[in-house]
């Protein structure tokens, strides 16, 4: 099991470059977004096959995201656009959607219903988990701007 978690991993990021790749992502960019897709897909199968839930498996993967997002963002001095959107491309639930338009198609309206519901559920748990790290990011970042300007000499008092 653990080698088909380290191929899937390993095409995750190659799908990542090469979905930057397509978009015209600048090119310093394209190795960062695919670590941060292979990461995403790596803690979707770890807390798939611990939970066995899809929505909690995109949830706690969408979260690894936009951390890592922000991170990069910051660390890169780039949006942090360039890596969320990238990174969470192997979360997106496609197959759900495929399955929910497949047995709209074929009359099977129970199926279909079950797939849309899981497909609103999965992207729901996307947009949750992206406005908690959003969130927290923020707080960070007005803690740090608020202490800053406490301090008499404006200085944060980091070395450099």
């Amino acid at each position: 099991m653990g080698i088909q978690i380290i191929i899937q991993t390993v095409s995750a990021f190659l799908a990542v470059v090469c979905f930057g790749l397509l978009l015209e992502m600048p090119k310093r960019y394209l190795l960062d977004a695919g670590v941060v897709g292979g990461a995403a897909w790596l803690v979707y199968l770890l807390t798939d096959q611990w939970t066995g839930s899809n929505i909690m498996a995109a949830f706690a993967s969408t979260l690894v995201v936009a951390c890592i997002s922000h991170m990069f963002a910051r660390l890169f001095k780039a949006p942090v656009t360039v890596f969320l959107v990238a990174g969470i491309l192997p979360v997106v639930p496609g197959a759900s959607i495929y399955r929910c338009v497949f047995y709209v198609i074929r009359s099977g309206s129970s199926l279909a219903t079950f797939y849309f519901i899981e497909t609103l559920q999965i992207a729901g748990a996307i947009a949750i988990a992206i406005f908690i790290m959003d969130s927290i990011f923020r707080l960070i970042q007005d803690n740090e701007k608020r202490w800053k300007k406490s301090r008499p000499d404006g200085n944060s008092g980091t070395p450099g």
